[in-house]
Formats: structure tokens, C-alpha cells, sequence
């Protein structure tokens, strides 16, 4: 699929991230599967964020050029330590499995964490295979090299989730958005805690060109976890 028109295409919708960790029942890939053909199907949803080639193959192989995937690896179980580690499509190996596996846009960790495989390394790989770069950041300083080095998309995935920003309020870092949108000329994309409708909305009015929702559409117990909240 052309570039610009994938851009254009995911520009103004939510993204659904429907991932599970290989601990989680859904993991299963029957189950996976289901709850992806349950979000593109019935939950009129045409561009999504999936971890794995296996779930990016099997997504593009059933929906081809009509749902765009945004892959990314990350490991099998989430290690305790993890803001301390670049752990999302670390290296060229893990970027060339998603874009063989058919993945339209390959998101990766850009923070400023000890990493063995360069940004721009990652960069130019995903470039060479004619795809989209998607950097996922946690700071504007990350956000802004990134940019430097010709990314094509800027994630605040990360924010609150390194050591450096790990005191951020439990909530999408609109802060960040907007810097980003205001300053960077490409596309920001909204990652992070967002709960409700009231959060997409102002996402789109800070200049979000798309946002991902996940934790509160694809994980059971995380929707029980805010729920069990208003518990007496």
C-alpha cells in the first residue's frame, strides 16, 4: 500500500492495540484471532497495532489492504525491570520478521534507553524495505531527534513508562501531544492510558492525526481493574 495513502488512512481514527502476553489466555491464537476479527467486524475498526508476526500475518492474510497493521514485537512476558529497557522491535531482526509478515507501518522503542541496534539504524532498515517508520517516545527530546533522523511517525507510546517520566499522572500525556504536534510536521499519534471518549476528543483537538486505545477494549482484567475501583 502506498505510503501517503496509509498516513491519510489511518488520519482521524482510533487505532486498536490487541495484544496479550504469552502468560494470558488470549494469547491463544484462535482466541487472538477472534477478538481481531471481533474488533475490524463488528467494531467497524480498520487500522490496528499488534504485537508479533503471527498476529500481523494472519490479520493481513485474512483482510489484506483493508485494515492497516502497525506491528511491533515485544517479549513474551514483560519483564519487571522494563523501564529500564528498550524492549519494543529492538533490532533489525525483529523489524524485518513484522515487515515480512506483511506489517504496513513497524513501530519501534526510540527513547533515549541503552539500546544495541540505533534509531536510525532502525530508521533507514524500515525505509529500505519500503515502509513506514513509527517512533515510539516517552520525552520531546526523543520525539524531536527522532524526527531529525527522518522518522515518519511520532508515538507517545512510552511516556510514563521509563524511569524518566515513570511520575507522570495516570493519564494520556497531552502535554507531550501537543509539543509534538505543535512543533514536529508529522504525524503525533496519541498512545497511553486513554480511557474514554473525552480523552479521544481531546487528543483530536490538541492535533492528534490518529489515537491508539487498548488496555480498556482488549484486556479483560485490566477493564475489571477500573471497575474493582469503585469498590467500597
Amino acid at each position: 500500500m502506498d505510503k501517503n495513502l496509509i498516513l491519510d488512512k489511518i488520519k482521524n481514527k482510533i487505532i486498536v492495540s490487541s495484544q496479550a502476553q504469552k502468560n494470558e489466555p488470549l494469547y491463544n491464537e484462535i482466541a487472538m484471532n477472534a477478538l481481531i476479527e471481533t474488533i475490524v467486524v463488528l467494531g467497524k475498526t480498520d487500522c490496528l497495532r499488534l504485537a508479533g508476526a503471527r498476529d500481523v500475518k494472519n490479520t493481513k492474510e485474512k483482510f489484506g489492504d483493508s485494515v492497516v497493521v502497525i506491528g511491533i514485537t515485544k517479549p513474551d512476558i514483560i519483564p519487571v525491570n522494563y523501564k529500564e529497557l528498550v524492549y519494543i522491535t529492538p533490532n533489525i531482526e525483529d523489524a524485518n520478521a513484522l515487515i515480512e509478515a506483511g506489517a504496513d507501518i513497524i513501530a519501534f522503542d526510540a527513547t533515549k534507553r541503552e539500546r544495541k541496534t540505533s534509531v536510525l539504524e532502525l530508521i533507514n532498515f524500515i525505509h529500505s524495505k519500503n515502509k513506514l517508520a513509527m517512533a515510539d517516545i516517552a520525552e520531546f527530546d526523543e520525539a524531536k531527534e527522532a524526527y531529525k533522523l527522518g522518522v515518519d511517525i511520532i508515538s507517545t507510546t512510552l511516556s510514563g513508562y521509563t524511569k524518566n517520566t515513570e511520575n507522570t499522572p495516570d493519564t494520556p500525556d497531552f502535554e507531550l501531544l501537543q509539543k509534538c504536534a505543535k512543533e514536529l510536521n508529522c504525524p503525533i499519534i496519541l498512545e497511553g492510558k486513554t480511557k474514554d471518549y473525552k480523552d479521544v476528543k481531546t487528543a483530536f483537538e490538541l492535533g492528534a492525526h490518529s489515537v491508539v486505545i487498548g488496555s480498556m477494549v482488549t484486556r479483560p482484567h485490566k477493564i475489571i481493574e477500573e471497575f474493582k475501583k469503585g469498590l467500597l
